[in-house]
């Protein structure tokens, strides 16, 4: 457990697809686990083959999933993976991931751990990651970056109901940008405490982790009312595909060249056929270590968080997508890709597993609204 706390700690951090959620959550753990403390991770997705999953792994943490909806409508799966991470690894905290396209977490995740675990769990304020691109776009543009109304109404449902909202990504602004930027999210959510981060180079990681210490505030204040009609058709605007591959070539290749050519076909096809990109990630675990690279919109760079050692001669692929536009036009992109890539490295793709779908509307196990 914490030495400052017998209970272990238990952090749920969210945001809208593609503010870095992963990569903040990886610093975090990195951070406490340097000071001798244990971390394990629970990761969130609407269907199994998770990226976020495999990469907690592959950096050696204890990581357990819930797939097949979010964390609300599979309320007893997150608390069994918590109480799994409990008995057979002992953290002293527990960070909790849901899947960025849901809101409701304070009413339907925060509350319920609160009034049911107490005795087991320190809940930390909701912190919820914002992307500085997206920001923009939502809070100073209102032009919703390419996504519909609905869509947006989601990631305006995030921010209200946040307790700490974290700027994230700020190594790649400039200062006038962040300080336009947290005043726009400090106006628009009063209630919540804005800070500056960037997930890549870890500033302003040791202000989070004090306000995440703060037991001065109560977790998941800040309920909000919800209109699920509207919530349900922004999930259902967004097409999800989860692919797994199995990769093999006579030829050694490079792995994050491999799956940066992923990306690079999938993003240029994408805005030829106008599909806003909330996120593209593509992981390849290898035998000489994991490549990791993803990108947001359809106009964003790709950013390479993992590569392995040495060139390999086969992989493990897995390509996770969150686009607004039909499944099926994704799916067909995504294999598309991953042909191209293939094909360049005189490699064989075989799909193991492929899931493609659009979310289905939230129906959360619990929901308390109000404190009694």
């Amino acid at each position: 457990m914490d030495p400052a706390n017998s209970k272990t700690v238990f952090c749920i951090v969210g945001g809208f697809l593609g503010a870095g959620k992963t990569t903040a959550v990886l610093q975090l753990a990195r951070r406490l686990q340097s000071t001798g403390r244990r971390v394990g991770v629970i990761t969130n997705d609407q269907a199994p083959g998770l990226v976020d999953t495999a990469v907690f792994r592959s950096n050696g943490f204890r990581a357990e999933e819930v797939a097949g909806a979010c964390f609300c409508c599979h309320f007893e799966e997150l608390a069994r993976c918590a109480d799994v991470l409990q008995k057979e690894h002992g953290p002293d905290w527990i960070f909790a991931e849901p899947v960025g396209s849901c809101t409701d977490i304070a009413a339907t995740v925060v509350r319920p751990l609160r009034k049911m675990f107490n005795l087991q769990y320190e809940l930390t304020p909701f912190s919820v990651l914002v992307d500085p691109v997206r920001a923009r776009q939502f809070l100073l543009e209102r032009n919703f970056g390419g996504f519909s109304s609905k869509v947006a109404y989601i990631y305006f449902k995030q921010l209200e109901e946040a307790d700490i909202i974290c700027l994230n990504k700020t190594d790649a602004i400039d200062a006038e940008s962040k300080t336009s930027l947290a005043g726009a999210l400090a106006r628009e959510c009063p209630r919540a405490r804005v800070i500056s981060i960037s997930a890549k180079t870890g500033e302003g990681f040791e202000s989070w982790i004090q306000l995440l210490q703060d037991r001065a505030q109560t977790p998941g204040t800040n309920v909000m009312d919800v209109d699920y009609d509207i919530y349900a058709e922004g999930e259902a605007a967004l097409g999800w595909v989860n692919v797994t591959f199995e990769i093999a070539s006579p030829s050694p290749f490079a792995a994050d060249d491999f799956i940066v050519n992923i990306l690079e076909f999938a993003r240029d096809r994408l805005a030829e056929t106008g599909g806003e990109s909330a996120h593209i990630k593509a992981l390849a675990e290898t035998s000489e270590g994991a490549a990791a690279a993803a990108f947001t919109g359809a106009s964003s760079k790709i950013q390479i968080s993992q590569k392995p050692r040495a060139t390999v001669r086969s992989a493990a692929l897995t390509v996770n997508a969150r686009v607004h536009m039909s499944p099926d036009t994704l799916k067909q992109i995504v294999l598309a890709a991953v042909e191209r890539a293939a094909a360049r490295s005189q490699a064989a793709a075989r799909v193991v597993e492929s899931y493609h779908f659009k979310p289905a509307r939230p129906v959360p196990t619990f929901r308390y609204h109000n404190e009694s």
